[in-house]
């Protein structure tokens, strides 16, 4: 790959998420907001962009980064989605603790907080299996259709959660990031083509 093009790539990445926290910095609604609640929301944002880098990383896309560097940068990032997820959560909390108590139940009235709510426990269940796998005895196989699986539910629940909330985000860079991570995921698993694989490990029948 020449310097060029690994140069368009990353600055591709830097504009997919820069764009929409920039837009977001300058929208009018943060002029009634408190601090707290402005963190809040921009640490959901660059949890959305993380969502991104991470199928990216795992496709070998990113210029620079060998495969081994990749997998420990995807860790890397990984904790990082962690502490952006609690930052949101617990900006939320902290300044209205109610409307979190009934987003966390699943009894909220917004259409959005459930699918937030389910992308968020699986990231925490992708940071629990990722930490405890091995003393857990869980196998290679396990892990990789594990962690699978809660990818898409971690992307499908992040997008719609994004998509559905109307706040500080600008809604034409939000439904681009929104896309990129979708397309990203869908590209992961179709070069991956896990389903062939599973369907490869079964038994012939006789």
């Amino acid at each position: 790959m020449t310097r060029a093009r690994a140069v368009l790539i990353w600055a591709a990445l830097a504009a997919a998420i820069g764009v929409p926290i920039a837009a977001a910095a300058a929208s009018p609604l943060l002029a009634w907001r408190g601090p707290v609640y402005i963190a809040a929301c921009f640490a959901g944002i660059v949890a959305l962009g993380l969502v991104l880098v991470q199928p990216l990383l795992i496709g070998g896309f990113l210029p620079g980064l060998a495969a081994y560097r990749g997998r420990r940068v995807h860790r890397w990032i990984g904790a990082a989605l962690v502490l952006t997820v609690l930052v949101h959560v617990g900006g939320l909390w902290f300044t209205s603790p109610p409307d979190m108590i009934d987003a966390l139940l699943f009894r909220s009235p917004t259409p959005f907080s459930p699918f937030g709510v389910t992308a968020m426990w699986a990231i925490f269940a992708v940071a629990l299996l990722a930490a405890y796998r091995r003393r857990w005895g869980v196998s290679p196989r396990q892990w990789r259709r594990a962690h699978l699986l809660l990818a898409v539910v971690i992307v499908v629940g992040s997008v719609v959660h994004g998509m559905l909330v109307e706040g500080t985000m600008e809604t034409m860079t939000k439904a681009a990031l929104c896309t990129l991570v979708v397309a990203a995921t869908v590209k992961i698993l179709a070069d991956r083509r896990p389903w062939r694989k599973q369907a490869s490990e079964r038994p012939a029948q006789s």
